[in-house]
């Protein structure tokens, strides 16, 4: 894999550089560059039902295309001769200061890729200089996690379950294990109907992947009888896991639980996202989940900018679902968002080689990102703004 050199925040771009320099010696990436090109790498050393778990979608995947073909529809329009010889692709966040705009996006189960799972992940955004987004149902405990992740800045995911005291005692856990913002997915009242699994019988929950923030949880533990197994573990976390009788009344709930940033997981419609501050929660993440919840649903992208005028400039608004470039992160950012939450793309990684995989993953994107500021004439996020992307299309005079 190639390396990057010098402190995080240094010049991304410098990876192409020194991809081309060990050229010179005979050496290329030992994965390809072309971060759209990784999934079908990556289905090739996965178990089939691992690979149809981590790629496949709801129903017949058109959310999933959707979420694609939404990015095709712009195009940058780049400005040029505006000094670009150094750029800043730092945010802020709910005050704190991040090397760039993208966080690892939470993603179940991780060693159904690679049995170091959420700790070859983090560890490759502690050393690339990204937050991570814990999910809920990890294969290993937040606690865990969060070692591994060092003084890195972390989040944490929740899926809220449906026993109140196992619900407050992960909340809690979560603050004090040093995360630094509780992101809620809404979009999951029940699973999406996805043939990719039905079709392998596999969830990978009831083979004992992704469930150890349960297993390791004190009130979790309780409702478990004493003499119960693996088994009996994972048919208590599937009986609390879900907990579709939730409404926006029980965000004050989650609020008097903890002091850290809310941010409301798979917004889609402008309502909502109303709704989601006059709750309590401090920001949003535009999400469909990838395309894995609901067949027939809207780009995360096609919907951004709504939601952003909807709450207007000051409140913080990230998005995922379809991400897979640098160019896509600026357009992202252009169409409203703060930041943009990955994916996929890294649990490819993860798969083709572990922690170096998702270094090799992140590395590429910053660096495609870097010079997308600088070829479209941004010498910082903040020069990133609307008129920066146009229609596909001709142009009006």
């Amino acid at each position: 894999m190639s390396e990057q050199t010098g402190a995080p925040g240094a010049a991304r771009a410098e990876l192409v550089r020194q991809i081309y320099l060990a050229g010179i010696s005979g050496h290329k990436p030992e994965l390809s560059t072309d971060l759209t090109s990784l999934e079908e790498a990556a289905r090739a050393v996965l178990e089939p039902h691992a690979y149809a778990y981590i790629a496949g979608n709801a129903g017949t995947g058109t959310t999933g295309r959707a979420n694609r073909e939404a990015f095709e529809r712009w195009r940058l329009l780049p400005r040029m001769w505006t000094g670009v010889s150094e750029r800043d692709l730092s945010v802020t966040l709910f005050g704190q200061r991040l090397d760039a705009p993208v966080l690892l996006a939470p993603v179940a189960a991780q060693t159904v890729a690679h049995p170091e799972g959420e700790l070859a992940s983090v560890r490759a955004a502690a050393d690339v200089g990204l937050p991570f987004v814990l999910s809920s149902v990890s294969s290993h405990s937040m606690e865990d996690v969060a070692k591994a992740a060092g003084s890195e800045p972390r989040w944490y995911q929740l899926y809220w379950p449906n026993d109140p005291a196992v619900a407050e005692s992960l909340v809690r856990r979560v603050e004090s294990a040093g995360y630094a913002a509780i992101v809620v997915t809404v979009d999951n009242p029940a699973f999406g109907y996805r043939p990719c699994d039905m079709d392998t019988a596999y969830i990978p929950f009831v083979h004992g992947h992704g469930i150890a923030n349960f297993t390791s949880d004190p009130a979790f533990r309780a409702g478990l009888p004493e003499d119960g197994g693996p088994l009996a573990a994972a048919g208590h976390w599937a009986k609390i896991s879900s907990n579709p009788a939730l409404t926006w009344d029980d965000l004050p709930r989650l609020r008097s639980w903890t002091t850290l940033p809310i941010l409301i997981k798979g917004i889609q419609h402008p309502d909502d996202a109303r709704k989601a501050l006059a709750s309590g929660a401090n920001g949003v993440v535009v999400s469909n989940h990838g395309g894995r919840q609901l067949d027939g649903g809207v780009a995360a992208l096609d919907v951004l900018p709504a939601v952003r005028a909807a709450l207007g400039p000051d409140v913080p608004v990230l998005m995922d679902s379809g991400v897979r470039t640098g160019t896509d992160v600026v357009k992202a950012l252009a169409l409203g968002a703060d930041a943009i939450l990955l994916g996929r793309p890294y649990l490819y990684g993860l798969a083709l080689a572990g922690q170096a995989g998702v270094e090799h993953v992140l590395r590429c994107l910053l660096a495609d990102l870097d010079l997308a500021l600088a070829l479209t004439g941004s010498r910082s996020v903040a020069d990133i703004t609307r008129d920066l992307v146009v229609p596909s299309g001709p142009l009006a005079p």
